[in-house]
């Protein structure tokens, strides 16, 4: 299983965001193990084009945000000297619609990683010079300063923070996926999930979860069904025909899908959601720095002044993920323990 994106969510819950993925032909990036070409966003200033060039996985919105100068007066000076921020994404070599992937013209990074990088670029007054790689690469990337910060789907974990500080910004969501026609809701219990058969991908994060709810619902003489398909081309096609009740995985990758058959006979719809990070903790995904780089506590304010002023809704509903908001992006907040990052 190919480690790219977020350990919780998607490294270990990929299987079926990947296969979806590979049906959006043409809008895989190109190259190998080494950095792709570097891009520098030349956006008219004062503005951030959301979801240009995504070909269907945001609705394309432009969001008016200029330079916030008591936040970028907080950066490191030679950032700010630079006059630009270097963005990190782990998206190489297939990309992962609609975190970050190359667009429909062939050579655009878009995605909600790269744009909410974007926006957080315009917060400080920096030109966004967004940078893909592969997973492992992201890191070297930061650890040798090539890059300032990962908008990479990166999961805050205690593990990560001997190496790295964080800025909060979009809750780490696995989900429920259901015809549209279903009237079923997760509802927050497994014990919904009793009588029910339900799609997961093996060796991924949600079937120990899936199984460990399982185990509870037989202990309590009660029934759930766990079944396993080759790919999400043989999931949905089993959700469509009833086979499976429902399909659980990482949240974006349903969210993408959702909105690509929202206008078809097979349209389906979110049914809930669960952390990534299991019931005691809300898994978050976070802005990633170097350790003692001086980045987070800006990157979190430039994050708190989008929330504040509305465009962090509007980038989130670009791209159908306003049910993983933040209500405030935090310093270095609680991860997953070193037990189970």
């Amino acid at each position: 299983m190919r480690t790219h994106f977020t350990r919780r969510s998607l490294i270990r819950g990929i299987t079926a965001a990947t296969a979806v993925a590979s049906l959006a032909t043409g809008l895989a990036a190109c190259g190998g193990n080494s950095d792709a070409a570097t891009s520098t966003d030349a956006a008219k200033a004062g503005e951030v084009v959301i979801g240009r060039v995504s070909n269907g996985a945001a609705t394309q919105t432009t969001i008016k945000v200029s330079e916030v100068k008591a936040i970028s007066a907080e950066l490191p000076a030679a950032v700010r000297k630079s006059g630009k921020l270097e963005i990190g994404i782990g998206a190489l070599p297939a990309g992962l619609p609609p975190l970050a992937y190359v667009g429909n013209d062939q050579k655009t990074l878009t995605g909600s990683e790269p744009d909410l990088g974007r926006l957080v670029a315009a917060v400080f007054g920096l030109r966004a010079e967004v940078k893909n790689s592969t997973w492992e690469n992201l890191f070297v990337g930061i650890d040798s300063g090539k890059a300032d910060v990962a908008f990479s789907n990166v999961t805050d974990t205690e593990e990560r923070k001997k190496k790295y500080e964080f800025a909060s910004y979009r809750q780490d969501n696995l989900a429920f996926i259901v015809p549209k026609k279903s009237t079923w809701n997760f509802g927050g219990t497994y014990e919904n999930l009793a009588g029910k058969t339900i799609a997961v991908g093996s060796g991924t994060n949600q079937e120990r979860i899936l199984l460990e709810w399982r185990d509870k619902l037989a202990k309590e003489g009660k029934k759930l069904t766990v079944k396993y398909f080759q790919d999400s081309t043989s999931t949905y096609l089993a959700l469509n025909s009833g086979k499976v009740d429902a399909s659980f995985g990482p949240n974006p990758g349903f969210a993408y899908h959702n909105r690509q058959v929202a206008d078809t006979p097979n349209a389906t719809r979110t049914a809930g959601t669960y952390s990534g990070a299991g019931a005691s903790l809300q898994g978050l995904i976070a802005a990633t720095a170097k350790k003692d780089s001086g980045l987070a506590k800006p990157l979190a304010d430039a994050i708190n002044y989008l929330i504040k002023n509305g465009q962090y809704a509007e980038w989130l509903k670009a791209y159908n993920l306003s049910n993983e908001a933040v209500a405030k992006s935090e310093v270095n907040p609680p991860g997953l323990p070193l037990d189970n990052s």
